[in-house]
């Protein structure tokens, strides 16, 4: 007796993104996130241009997600607890878009019912999708294994995420850094640390890792940019890649953290391992 097999050649990739302008494929995003900041601002805009060599159509939705301790994202259809979702108070438009190769569209992006909103934070995420080819959506085909069962064989989709945040009342939030270690595997340097979040509020900005000589002598060893710990999530656990040149001696000094916002600089927290 056969046995059915399913075949899959591709996936659906979710990716949050933090730079100033994000590419994945062909397709390119700016900015790298919308907060809004209270409710006196109603619109905001992002602008997508399609850098391939031949036209491209995308289409525009919501999704809501959780980030794990690892910084992984996961669907969701229910918001866990103290988590609020964006959706009821977002819309957007044009929700299909067809670009020719260079070219570029404003999505826009409004804020909608805020005299149903509490106090908190509201987080969805805008998913882009480029559509696949004509060939692409034909029905899937049957193809036979060598076992002489059915399979499938799927076409991959990708797409990009990128948060959508809004800002209701007084934020509190509070961030600790601990559990900081150095380790070193194939002769490169990590340093593994925990982020703790509390408050009502999300973080996100950049951490900045030196290198503080037995003399007092300040080295930029890493920066890690757009790093964030999503509400409701209280722990984010993360590996650094340190600078492993010769001229630093990892066995004595001490190790400086510091994670600060990215727009100002304000210092969310900060820690020192001595080595």
């Amino acid at each position: 007796m056969s046995t059915k097999t399913r075949i899959i050649q591709g996936l659906i990739l979710f990716l949050s993104f933090y730079g100033q302008v994000f590419a994945q494929g062909d397709l390119l995003v700016f900015p790298k996130r919308i907060e809004f900041e209270g409710t006196n601002s109603r619109f905001q805009n992002i602008t997508i241009n399609n850098i391939a060599k031949e036209a491209v159509t995308y289409t525009i939705s919501f999704v809501n997600i959780k980030m794990g301790e690892d910084g992984s994202f996961t669907p969701i259809e229910v918001p866990e607890k103290d988590q609020f979702f964006a959706t009821p108070f977002l819309r957007c438009y044009p929700r299909t878009v067809t670009l020719q190769p260079q070219e570029s569209q404003v999505i826009k992006v409004q804020l909608v019912k805020t005299a149903e909103m509490k106090e908190g934070e509201y987080r969805s995420h805008l998913y882009f999708r480029a559509l696949p080819k004509t060939e692409a959506l034909a029905p899937a085909k049957e193809v036979k294994t060598e076992d002489k069962g059915l399979g499938i064989k799927l076409t991959a989709i990708y797409g990009i995420t990128m948060p959508i945040i809004i800002k209701s009342g007084r934020p509190t939030v509070e961030v600790s850094l601990d559990n900081l270690q150095v380790s070193k595997e194939n002769n490169i340097q990590y340093l593994k640390l925990n982020i703790n979040r509390k408050g009502n509020m999300s973080v996100f900005g950049d951490i900045k890792v030196n290198y503080i000589s037995p003399s007092g002598t300040s080295i930029p060893i890493a920066n890690v940019k757009g790093f964030a710990v999503y509400s409701p999530g209280s722990l984010r656990k993360t590996k650094i890649k340190l600078d492993s040149s010769k001229t630093i001696n990892y066995s004595g000094g001490s190790i400086e953290v510091i994670y600060a916002k990215q727009e100002n600089g304000t210092v969310f927290a900060k820690s020192l391992l001595k080595l």
